[in-house]
C-alpha cells in the first residue's frame, strides 16, 4: 500500500487544517513469544492507522503503547495499567483532542483493550463527541503464532528473532478461554504463542496488512 498518514508530533499547530481527522493507534507492551518484541501490538496499529490516515487525509496521533494486558503479566517484559486506567485515559484524550479536531479514530490493535476502548467510545459518544473506534482484525491464530510474526516480517522485520520461532498452544481460543480467564497466557503456553510461527512469512504478512486495512475500512 502506499498511502501513508502524517505524524501529528511531527508538524507545527500552525500546519494543521480546522477540524482534522486524528487517529490514535492503541497496543500494547507485552511479550508476543521469544520471537517477536514487546512492542509487537502498538507497531501494527500504529502502521494501520497511517495507511488509513493516508486513505483519509487524517494524522496520526502518538500510540497508546501501554495497555490493559494482565492476561500476560506471568512473563517479564510486560507494561500492563489495566481496563479501568486505559478507559480514564482514552476519555481525556479524546476529551482533549476534540477541542481542535473534527473526528477521533481509535484503532485497536490488542484484544485485551476491548473492554476499555468500547466503554470509553460510548462515554464519549455519549457526551457528544465525535469518536469511533476499529480494531486491527484479521483471521488467523490468536497470539504470536503465523498470524502476528508474519505482519512483523512485513512491517519491521528487523525485529523479528525468526531462529527462537517455535510453536505454542496451537488449540482454538475458544477452548482455551477459561483457563486464560483465570490463569493467564502462561498457564496455557509456556512460551507466550497461541499459534504456529514457524512458518510465517513476509509475503503472508502483505497479504494479512492489506485484508486488516481493509476491513478496518469498511467498519467505518
Amino acid at each position: 500500500m502506499s498511502s501513508h498518514g502524517r505524524d501529528l508530533a511531527e508538524v507545527t499547530w500552525t500546519e494543521l487544517p480546522e477540524r482534522p481527522l486524528v487517529l490514535v493507534p492503541v497496543g500494547s507492551t507485552e511479550q508476543h513469544g521469544p520471537h517477536l518484541p514487546l512492542v509487537t501490538d502498538t507497531l501494527i496499529a500504529t502502521a494501520v492507522a497511517h495507511e488509513l490516515a493516508g486513505l483519509l487525509n487524517g494524522y496520526v496521533a502518538p500510540a497508546l503503547s501501554i495497555g490493559a494486558s494482565g492476561e500476560h503479566q506471568g512473563f517479564p517484559g510486560v507494561l500492563s495499567i489495566g481496563t479501568e486506567a486505559l478507559h480514564i485515559v482514552l476519555v481525556e484524550l479524546v476529551r482533549s483532542l476534540s477541542l481542535w479536531a473534527g473526528h477521533v479514530l481509535v484503532v485497536n490493535g490488542h484484544g485485551g483493550n476491548l473492554d476499555a476502548v468500547r466503554s470509553a467510545s460510548e462515554q464519549l459518544q455519549q457526551e457528544g463527541h465525535h469518536v469511533d473506534w476499529i480494531p486491527c482484525a484479521v483471521q488467523g491464530d490468536a497470539h504470536a503464532g503465523h498470524t502476528e510474526t508474519s505482519l512483523l516480517l512485513h512491517l519491521a522485520p528487523w525485529l523479528v528473532r525468526p531462529t527462537l520461532a517455535a510453536v505454542g498452544n496451537t488449540r482454538p481460543v475458544t477452548e482455551l478461554l477459561p483457563a486464560l480467564r483465570a490463569n493467564g497466557v502462561r498457564a496455557v503456553a509456556p512460551n507466550g504463542v497461541l499459534g504456529d510461527p514457524t512458518r510465517a512469512t513476509a509475503a503472508a504478512g502483505a497479504a494479512l496488512f492489506r485484508q486488516m486495512v481493509e476491513t478496518a475500512r469498511r467498519g467505518l
